[in-house]
């Protein structure tokens, strides 16, 4: 294969797999709680007879952005924000496995399961909560839970539980294929203690809107130019076809 076509070619394949991680960003710029996914550039020998000078470069999954997104106040009652860049919230993942998340627009179902914004059951010391009838419910910033059970005055208050909100570094952890997180093989997480969330509020994605969409740009250019590339070096060897040909 021509060199410069494989090139081209690699080259083609690598900034395809860069822009489905770009779009799969700006995708998720509404979503709460969303860390955005990076991509890192690394050098690979090309192997083959000869020195080894050429290298190409292959596209490999960066982690992500572990900064915390925007703080919006909301004022409703079951909206929280995780402080700190390093709390995550407990839920219960499809599977039935523990993993966390930075989502925290709580959600109360008919069968009084307390739930996150996208579904998941929202775990506690002791496994996924459950809110009795109420006719208030309110969110300390340790993660109790109080409620006014319902039928009775406001000044009767019972707690019916705690969150569980995990410390962890971006290292403890691994993103999985649903979008939450899960600690990495051999690492135990424990709760984070004191003030570990902020209620009547939420954390917004912290994708950065147009450094995406520059980066969304530069990528296709970069497309084209190794799409450019790949057609010059078929052109080039079409054209030393037909002169071996001539001189046959």
């Amino acid at each position: 294969m021509d060199r410069a076509l494989y090139v081209g070619m690699t080259g083609a394949t690598q900034t395809m797999q860069a822009q489905a991680v770009n779009s799969h960003n700006l995708a998720n710029a509404n979503t709460l709680g969303f860390k955005a996914q990076l991509v890192e550039a690394e050098a690979v020998t090309v192997r083959g007879d000869g020195l080894k000078t050429r290298v190409n470069v292959r596209s490999t999954d960066g982690g992500w952005n572990s900064s915390a997104g925007t703080l919006q106040q909301t004022g409703r009652d079951l909206d929280i924000a995780l402080s700190g860049s390093n709390n995550w919230l407990a839920v219960q993942s499809a599977d039935g496995s523990e993993a966390y998340t930075r989502r925290g627009d709580l959600q109360i179902d008919s069968l009084g399961r307390l739930l996150t914004g996208s579904g998941e059951a929202v775990m506690g010391e002791g496994g996924p909560l459950s809110i009795p009838p109420a006719s208030a419910m309110s969110i300390a910033s340790d993660g109790t839970i109080s409620i006014v059970p319902a039928g009775q005055s406001a000044a009767t208050q019972a707690v019916v539980g705690r969150l569980k909100v995990v410390s962890a570094q971006p290292s403890q952890l691994t993103r999985g294929a649903d979008g939450l997180m899960r600690s990495s093989p051999g690492v135990r997480l424990d709760s984070a203690p004191g003030a570990v969330v902020t209620s009547g509020a939420l954390e917004s994605s912290n994708v950065n809107l147009a450094e995406s969409m520059v980066n969304m740009i530069s990528l296709a250019r970069q497309f084209e130019l190794q799409s450019k590339l790949m057609k010059t070096a078929d052109e080039n060897a079409q054209a030393s076809s037909s002169l071996m040909k001539m001189s046959g």
